[in-house]
């Protein structure tokens, strides 16, 4: 009973590291040369980044002319960049409100949906009942938890901070994992000392 004991308890913390991880975000760029953003047309996720870089002599900025929500980079000069990260779904029309020739457009997708482990079924074992008894009939059902989802933002200028909505901090997952192997860990040596007492 103990080594079996023992034993799920060892394998416990492996198990939890084959659960699927979330889809990493990409990062795009968009060019400002020659008087035209490049591309001028970008499909990217929710959790993406877009790191716009101004390779003109002349400064440029972005500003969205339709967009679910409002976007305005500070004035760039040659050579600098402004980086945004989308939260929200939706095409986001563009230009550069010092030279509205400029236009480009981004449509923004749900996040990139991850795998999901498949549930498996339930366990069913059938048992006699102490005493010669009829059989009884014991379902184990089997659970499965999502893994948890996160956001990251990437630190921007000055005017993109008071644009973006924070969001608050998640659990990282790595900490519940070194959590539960440090007290399986414990447990063990608890239960060696126990032994060794006897």
């Amino acid at each position: 009973m103990t080594r079996r004991l023992l034993f799920s308890l060892l394998v416990l913390p492996f198990l939890t590291l084959l659960a699927p991880t979330p889809a990493m975000a990409a990062v795009h760029a968009v060019a400002m040369a020659q008087y035209a953003f490049a591309p001028a047309a970008l499909t990217v996720h929710v959790g993406d980044t877009i790191t716009w870089t101004n390779q003109d002599q002349a400064p440029h900025d972005v500003t969205t002319t339709s967009a679910p929500v409002p976007l305005h980079s500070p004035t760039l000069a040659t050579g600098q960049s402004w980086t945004y990260t989308f939260s929200q779904p939706g095409t986001y029309s563009y230009i550069c409100s010092i030279h509205p020739d400029m236009r480009a457009q981004i449509v923004v997708l749900a996040a990139a949906p991850t795998a999901t482990p498949q549930r498996p079924a339930p366990t069913t074992t059938v048992r006699r009942a102490t005493g010669g008894g009829a059989p009884v009939e014991v379902m184990h059902p089997t659970t499965t938890t999502a893994p948890p989802t996160t956001t990251t933002t990437s630190q921007a200028p000055q005017a993109m901070q008071a644009m973006t909505p924070i969001d608050q901090p998640t659990l990282n997952p790595m900490l519940l994992v070194a959590g539960l192997v440090a007290a399986v860990a414990t447990l063990c040596l608890l239960l060696i000392a126990s032994r060794a007492a006897d």
